[in-house]
């Protein structure tokens, strides 16, 4: 069984940086494409960044491509979010997921991954 554990979430001013981490423990977290989503309060859960198992590849939402970056460790077990240049719409709770089964396609839907952190909340204040 894999669990993910989210660390790193908290306030920072429009145009700050944090950087998000998501530490597996359980599993081959090498065999596993990861990602990470987003849910505002009233929405649906929003893709942001998925990296391939192999790290070599990885997917960006339109709002995010150019100030956010996804990185992963495998030998450390996680994968991690650089968030820069915060705008106050990125305000949400950000979850960590894992892709278990193992395929060739890298999801960036919520129901492509049957694995899910808690969720950290990141608020960003104009």
């Amino acid at each position: 069984q894999v669990q993910l554990v989210e660390s790193g979430g908290g306030l920072v001013q429009t145009g700050g940086s944090l950087r998000l981490s998501c530490t597996a423990s359980g599993g081959t977290f090498s065999n596993y494409h990861m990602a990470w989503f987003r849910q505002a309060p009233g929405k649906e859960h929003e893709f942001v960044a998925a990296i391939s198992r192999s790290g070599l590849i990885t997917y960006y939402g339109d709002s995010v491509k150019g100030r956010f970056t996804i990185s992963r460790d495998s030998a450390k077990k996680t994968v991690s979010l650089q968030m820069n240049s915060l705008k106050p719409e990125d305000t949400a709770v950000y979850y960590c997921a894992a892709d278990t089964v193992i395929r060739t396609r890298v999801g960036r839907q919520w129901g492509e991954y049957n694995c899910w952190g808690q969720g950290t909340q990141v608020t960003v204040s104009s």
